[in-house]
């Protein structure tokens, strides 16, 4: 039989944190998956420290921040890729009204560092911006695809990684051990994203779900290095490529992209965009969101080696190495969860 110290079911944002948690402590595991969840893989990627729509600060953003460009600069080491990309995000004014919010927002203390004072004049003829713009800073764009699949990569050359559906029925845990067929573990973590709604242990945490839909443009004309935020994200990716996104739906559960999804993104891009553009791909996925917008991490409720690290919502990228962290320091060092995290929050 095969010991590790934990299991790992899911291989998105919230596992790879949480993995290089575990490699910097030298802790043995191996790793789940089997590629059914997407909302990793289609998320933009982006990071920034503000919400745009009401020029507020991301929860915790400065601790966040703290541990996920550290984590991601390891990853690029170790893997010897590049996924990190610094990248200036300008917010569209719509109005003088959007403009003093801005001001008014930069002088508080949790936004200063985040807001630039100087506005940015439109100077894009393919762009249109009568009222310029406001830059965000300490922001840029994560490739998670890449990560993913390189990440994965880089488990299998270890022999950490199993691409196979985890089987519930195949599980047994004591109060030492989890046993699953072959393997023994310590600990078993399920960081599963939607998919955890098919977990018996972890289906009735109040994930709701947000099926979320990004178009891929090509736009030779527009030649822009920045992303905006104006009714949609426009994020470049070279090569006169650009993601558009990102829809929200709460009722359709599936990874299949829609037409309706398609026609919203475009209908919204040409209010600002004025150049012929070409949609080369359109993708969808499910992100695990959370009815109050933090993530649900913790212990299952009667089976102590049980843990659950789910629920990053719409800012994967920021949150997983807060998130894995958390979890980590709990299991580890039996440290408390903050309240606003811990799954029992709901009862």
């Amino acid at each position: 039989m095969k010991e590790v110290d934990y299991i790992i079911v899911g291989c998105g944002l919230a596992s790879i944190a949480f993995c290089e948690k575990l490699r910097a402590n030298n802790k043995t595991f191996l790793v789940f998956d089997d590629s059914s969840q997407q909302s990793s893989i289609v998320a933009a990627g982006l990071y920034n420290p503000v919400i745009l729509k009401r020029f507020s600060e991301v929860w915790k953003a400065k601790e966040q921040l703290t541990l996920a460009m550290p984590l991601y600069t390891n990853i690029e080491n170790e893997l010897k890729i590049k996924i990190d990309y610094k990248l200036r995000i300008l917010r569209r004014f719509t109005s003088i009204q959007e403009q003093n919010k801005w001001f008014t927002a930069s002088d508080k203390p949790s936004l200063e560092p985040y807001l630039a004072l100087q506005l940015i004049t439109n100077n894009n003829k393919e762009i249109d911006a009568p009222f310029g713009f406001g830059e965000v800073l300490h922001a840029g764009r994560l490739d998670t695809e890449k990560l993913i699949t390189c990440y994965k990569n880089f488990l299998k050359c270890k022999e950490q990684l199993l691409e196979e559906t985890f089987m519930y029925s195949a599980f047994q845990t004591n109060e030492v051990d989890v046993i699953y067929r072959d393997i023994k573990a310590k600990q078993i973590v399920f960081a599963e994203g939607f998919g955890v709604k098919h977990n018996p242990y972890f289906n009735t945490i109040p994930l709701t779900g947000s099926k979320g839909e990004i178009l891929t443009i090509k736009a030779p004309d527009l030649k822009i290095d920045y992303a905006i935020k104006s009714s949609v994200f426009i994020i470049p990716l070279g090569d006169d490529l650009y993601n558009v996104g990102s829809t929200y739906n709460n009722t359709d559960k599936s990874n299949t992209p829609t037409v309706a999804a398609k026609e919203e993104l475009i209908s919204k891009l040409k209010t600002f965009i004025t150049c012929d553009f070409e949609v080369i791909n359109h993708i969808a996925g499910v992100r695990p969101t959370v009815k109050d917008r933090r993530p649900l991490v913790g212990r299952h409720a009667t089976h102590a080696n049980l843990y659950v690290l789910n629920g990053l919502g719409t800012r994967g990228v920021m949150i997983a190495p807060y998130v894995a962290e958390k979890l980590f320091e709990l299991i580890e060092y039996n440290n408390s969860l903050d309240p606003e995290i811990d799954i029992h929050r709901f009862g």
